[in-house]
């Protein structure tokens, strides 16, 4: 069972950049439009940055790659983004156009958005069961028309929040369409993890609703915790009147660094072809096969048992940086050796205006006490019918709960158990 980044398959790698896989990005809801806009933006800054670190040759080759996957470009020579924005209120799509037009270096598509003028009130059923039926055409034709500008499909990127209703409910009908329709492409759900304080009342219902439906129809889960990078605002940059663009700008920083090219393996001069080409499969071992020895180190120093680790570096010293502490057999789970759990990918080239930089994508038991914690709650409320009308009467009914508890649950006791 997998809740963190579980991709599936490994796309074939090639020579250079004249051929890179692109990526279509779905900016769903008013999360997914402000995030959207923040990634696009950090992409082509860093890419157009002037680089001392790396050759000529090698930058040049590296915005080539970028421009690839996440741009098409006008006869003006202006960047286009990959993108389809969708919301169903018109005012944050039309804030994104704009300032995406203002920065005169790139732009969205003319005819690449869909709104309408009425939201989902903060209800999953409502985008599920309402907006998604009733404009699953429009909005799908806008996607058809992205795919058939690019030479070669990698995936689909798609930003949603989990907690609202037209993100999160029709983020999970769109999700499922793309995987009916497009079953052999990549889909990458990236889910903004609500504030435990809490912003909706019913965060708690539309969260699990939202997780059980992408677990099954989506390949990878690509977690962020606002409380975390509320942290990260305040600890780390001391920014003390924290805003949501505040937040939105390090969740950029953050997927840059892991999406923008890296070389293919060691020692290699070619960047990937697939930007999102991790292969964390989990092949749990046949049952009577020995699994490793486990040793109790982790849970003495409180690790995350772990699936599968990648660390992507960048900058100066890349190929220096000592790693052997992601090969420690107690980070990762008794079946599965550490070099076959743990990856690297490095280069030379910068990332934006960092010296040097590294990320960790890792597949572990983190969310394990976030996700029971929301089942739990969600579970609370619905023992006392709270607020279940707003849901039966646009078509989830309670055994709808009821199986995405039963799902979420089995999902806890098997990271759990790792």
């Amino acid at each position: 069972m997998n809740l963190g980044l579980s991709v599936a398959h490994l796309f074939e790698e090639i020579g250079l950049v004249c051929v890179s896989m692109s990526i279509i990005t779905v900016q769903l809801g008013q999360c997914g439009n402000q995030i959207g806009f923040e990634v696009f933006d950090t992409l082509f800054s860093d890419s157009h940055c002037s680089q001392g670190l790396c050759s000529k040759r090698e930058n040049e080759a590296y915005q080539a790659s970028c421009k690839e996957r996440f741009f098409s470009e006008e006869e003006n020579g202006v960047p286009i983004a990959r993108a389809v924005l969708v919301d169903m209120e018109p005012k944050v799509i039309n804030q994104t156009l704009s300032k995406a037009a203002q920065s005169g270096q790139w732009k969205y598509g003319q005819h690449s958005c869909f709104c309408q003028k009425q939201g989902s009130g903060n209800n999953w059923a409502y985008g599920y069961s309402v907006h998604g039926p009733r404009h699953e055409e429009s909005i799908m034709d806008l996607i058809q028309k992205e795919v058939e500008k690019c030479d070669s499909l990698s995936g689909f990127f798609i930003i949603m929040s989990m907690a609202g209703g037209t993100g999160s409910g029709l983020g999970a009908f769109i999700t499922q369409n793309l995987q009916d329709q497009y079953s052999n492409s990549l889909k990458m759900n990236h889910i903004i993890w609500p504030y435990g304080t809490g912003e909706v009342i019913v965060q708690n219902y539309n969260s699990i609703l939202t997780l059980s439906h992408l677990y099954r129809s989506s390949d990878a889960l690509l977690v962020h915790e606002n409380d975390a990078v509320h942290k990260i605002c305040a600890k780390l940059m001391n920014i003390k009147q924290i805003s949501f663009s505040d937040i939105n700008q390090v969740l950029a920083h953050q997927l840059g660094s892991v999406f923008q090219p890296t070389y293919s393996e060691e020692g290699s001069s070619h960047y990937r072809r697939n930007p999102l080409g991790i292969d964390w499969q989990v092949r749990p071992p046949l049952p009577g096969l020995p699994t490793r020895g486990k040793m109790s180190l982790n849970k003495e120093l409180h690790f995350n048992t772990s699936i599968a680790n990648t660390v992507v570096l960048r900058g100066k010293d890349v190929h220096s940086a000592d790693l052997g502490g992601f090969k420690e057999p107690a980070l990762y789970t008794s079946w599965l050796e550490p070099d076959n759990a743990f990856s690297v990918w490095r280069t030379q080239r910068a990332f934006s205006k960092y010296e040097k930089s590294a990320a960790l994508v890792s597949n572990s038991q983190f969310l394990v006490k976030p996700l029971d914690m929301i089942v739990g709650k969600a579970w609370n409320m619905f023992a006392s019918k709270a607020y279940i009308h707003q849901y039966t009467k646009f078509g989830i009914e309670e055994e709808d709960f009821l199986d995405s508890f039963t799902l979420l649950e089995q999902v806890v006791a098997s990271y759990r158990n790792l």
